[in-house]
């Protein structure tokens, strides 16, 4: 029985560390692709970064649940419920952040869109 329970144990330890590698891939790729963006001023890069950022904070998040099968004390489930709190509100301010630059770029481009319908009739 106790063979099952350290097989299972390491079992869900690799799973956090490879569930966790993955969210740290997906931030670093997230982190090259807005930094690319931003040198060649591409308008849609806050939101490209923030969605990435936001995906690899729901990996990490991920991890963290899955922790939560392995904990032994009541320490260490407080401080994985802090942790998982703390990524869940990243994650929304993230989600806030994307829809207010989305409605920023919709009203820059409906600007644009109405000065150029102005132009033709000057």
């Amino acid at each position: 029985m106790e063979a099952i329970e350290l097989g299972f144990d390491t079992l869900v330890r690799l799973c956090i560390l490879l569930i966790e590698l993955a969210g740290i891939i997906v931030i670093v790729i997230s982190m090259v692709r807005g930094f690319i963006g931003f040198v060649q001023k591409d308008n849609g890069t806050r939101i490209q970064l923030a969605q990435g950022i936001m995906l690899g904070l729901e990996f990490k998040v991920g991890s963290e649940v899955l922790r939560s099968v392995i904990v032994s004390g009541w320490n260490e489930l407080g401080t994985l419920a802090a942790v998982i709190l703390l990524r869940s509100l990243l994650t929304l301010l993230l989600h806030w952040e994307i829809d207010v630059e989305e409605k920023r770029q919709r009203e820059c481009k409906e600007a644009e869109a109405v000065e150029a319908a102005k132009l033709p009739e000057a």
